[in-house]
């Protein structure tokens, strides 16, 4: 494994030298200032715009810390099994990975399979501190991160930076928002994104709450429902796990996953094999999280309001598989039923509905290479909740942005 920077400041990837900018470069010297105090806060966060060269600093902070103590020992997580993917590979580019770190998602780090006789995982548990031996854990996309994980993350009493960007949406359910005044943050877009029209898009969102019509190249436009129409038919038939299909109402969110079912060939209105689904509620003993997503497997009806099903969640690689038994009643609803007050008939099975449209809401910490935007605003949301919606809508998109407005 190669490993190493020989400046923290600047160094060559074999294609240009990438330098800290001056809010890096302080970010930079504050963490390493709270790093080395004797007296040190357990955390501390970081918030950081897209486009703001978030990954770059931890990779230069990471480089860093090695010239200090080349036996440390870091782990970095992220909620979702795709996240950490994308972490591994910037930080592997930036030669910033050492033999003893690890990428993990929070999850599999700070939690263990418990199995019976036969292997078969029927819950899950909490680790202890000794089975958490790193002298400092990165936690990226901590925007995701609720306030039991959060708990669950500091009992293990190791120095924590927790990364997220400040711009997006608040969580969903609680009050508990890690990143609502992030101690450091990146607010200046880097050089090499600032050409990037999603980012340039991203910062229209967050600063003046509107976008024009128009092509903004490389596959990213606005256009109007008439003039998209032709090519949302072909994204809909054409649906795959690279696509994302974003909106503000549920009722939207109903409609749209009916409308891309039928593109797709599917003639029944319930879940069958080989269908888009989306995790409604945690189920920390069967390790599904709220917007997780995946495909069926196999589907079984049985008496009463339930399904008996096999998953295969994308957020961990592909290679996790979801078993257990799911409401019926919880797909083409607009509404959580878990929600509905004095409902208690799903006590016994996880929520799961179609996954094939999302709501902004449920999107965040996930991204996908071909995101299409419907703009759909709530009457009651103030301008500065409308901005947010808007930019973290935006900055789901990795290559390819439709904006139907």
């Amino acid at each position: 494994m190669k490993t190493g920077c020989k400046k923290v400041d600047s160094y060559y990837n074999g294609n240009m030298i990438i330098e800290l900018s001056p809010d890096q470069q302080r970010a930079q010297d504050m963490l390493m200032s709270w790093y080395k105090s004797q007296d040190r806060p357990q955390f501390i966060t970081l918030g950081g715009y897209a486009g703001t060269g978030k990954t770059t600093l931890l990779s230069f902070f990471r480089c860093a810390l090695n010239k200090e103590k080349s036996s440390l020992k870091v782990a970095f997580c992220s909620y979702t099994g795709k996240a950490t993917q994308v972490l591994r590979k910037k930080l592997y580019e930036h030669k910033a990975m050492f033999k003893d770190d690890e990428i993990r998602t929070i999850h599999s780090l700070i939690y263990k399979a418990v199995t019976n006789e036969r292997g078969q995982i029927v819950g899950w548990k909490r680790r202890g501190k000794s089975e958490v031996e790193f002298d400092l854990l990165v936690v990226d996309e901590a925007s995701m991160v609720d306030a039991e994980i959060w708990q669950d993350l500091l009992s293990f009493q190791i120095p924590i930076v927790a990364v997220g960007d400040h711009g997006q949406l608040p969580p969903v359910s609680g009050s508990f928002n890690l990143m609502e005044n992030p101690q450091l943050r990146l607010e200046k877009i880097h050089r090499q994104a600032e050409e990037n029209p999603i980012i340039q898009l991203s910062v229209m969102a967050r600063e003046y709450g509107a976008i024009l019509h128009g092509d903004y190249g490389n596959g990213v436009r606005k256009l109007n429902m008439e003039d998209a129409t032709p090519l949302l038919e072909n994204i809909f038939m054409s649906f795959t796990g690279e696509h994302m299909i974003l909106c503000g109402y549920n009722n939207s969110r109903v409609r749209l996953n009916s409308v891309v079912r039928g593109a797709l060939g599917f003639e029944s209105p319930l879940p069958c094999v080989n269908d888009r689904v989306i995790c409604l509620r945690n189920n920390r003993e069967k390790e599904i999280y709220n917007g997780m997503l995946g495909y069926i497997k196999e589907i079984k009806k049985l008496a009463g309001d339930m399904y008996k099903v096999v998953i295969s969640m994308d957020s961990f690689g592909g290679d996790f598989l979801y078993e257990g038994l799911i409401s019926s009643e919880q797909f083409n609803s607009s509404t959580t039923l878990n929600n509905i007050a004095g409902y208690s008939k799903t006590k016994d099975t996880d929520l799961f509905d179609f996954g094939y449209a999302l709501t902004v809401h449920k999107a965040q910490g996930s991204q996908a290479k071909k995101v299409v935007l419907f703009e759909e605003r709530f009457g009651k949301q103030d301008e500065d909740m409308w901005r947010r919606w808007f930019y973290t809508g935006i900055t789901r998109a990795e290559e390819e942005l439709l904006i139907v407005g």
